[in-house]
């Protein structure tokens, strides 16, 4: 018996790996983030599993699921959406069943921010402008370490922020004296989902920019000259002068 811990995409039910449909369509138990996770999804599932949306569970509640599907010998699909590396509250699960003795593997899943960039049409490491990038929230009501504030961050890199566009307020505020108000600024609803949105500005107006839009929650903010730059410099991998194990650079 194991736990699959399954990511299943951004939104867009054929993100989801291969790998990751055909154990929903095979568990006899799937316990799916319903907040989330879109129908499509589950409905891979068998006609005779068990589908229990966990969205208005405990974490005592889920764990008690698969401590029950252990009993039986079943093996459960814990479904998550986007990557469950990433602000998946899947760590505590995995814990507790480390503590169980109940095996369980990671099945991975498209990332929200990576359908973020998608939507935009951009890539999100450009050589010699920004070769980092920050995954990140603004401090709420969960507290951020030492060093891992916002003011901590910025400057680093091209800037990813998950959980935080009830904040843009906040970020605003924090990010317009390191950055300034030209920096570019982007925020995707929903990645990938029908009623997905982008809205794109600068610190100096991004802010009202999002709040006429209306966007509340389930969105990525990406901030940085990634954005907009078109003055970037080419990658060295296929430069005709560079030389590989897999090509060797032109005499000419």
């Amino acid at each position: 018996m194991t736990v699959y811990i399954i990511g299943a995409g951004p939104g867009d039910p054929d993100l989801i790996t291969i790998r990751g449909a055909e154990l929903i369509a095979r568990c006899p138990v799937v316990l799916y983030t319903g907040s989330l996770v879109p129908k499509a999804v589950i409905e891979r599932a068998p006609d005779h599993a068990q589908v229990l949306d966990s969205s208005g569970m405990t974490l005592d509640a889920i764990v008690q699921v698969m401590e029950d599907a252990h009993q039986r010998g079943q093996d459960v699909a814990r479904v998550h959406t986007g990557d469950p590396s990433l602000f998946g509250s899947t760590a505590e699960q995995m814990r507790r069943l480390r503590r169980l003795g109940i095996a369980y593997e990671i099945v991975p899943g498209v990332s929200s921010f990576a359908a973020s960039a998608a939507a935009l049409g951009k890539e999100l490491t450009l050589p010699e402008l920004s070769q980092t990038v920050i995954i990140s929230r603004v401090e709420g009501r969960t507290p951020m370490p030492e060093g891992e504030r916002l003011a901590d961050l910025a400057g680093h890199g091209t800037l990813v922020l998950f959980l935080s566009v009830t904040l843009m307020k906040k970020i605003v505020r924090e990010l317009l004296p390191l950055l300034g108000k030209d920096c570019p600024v982007a925020v995707v609803e929903r990645a990938s989902w029908p009623d997905q949105q982008v809205v794109q500005g600068t610190l100096a107006d991004i802010e009202p920019k999002v709040r006429k839009a209306k966007i509340k929650a389930t969105a990525i903010i990406i901030i940085g000259q990634v954005l907009t730059s078109e003055d970037f410099a080419e990658s060295r991998f296929y430069a005709a002068d560079f030389s590989h194990r897999f090509r060797r650079a032109s005499k000419d």
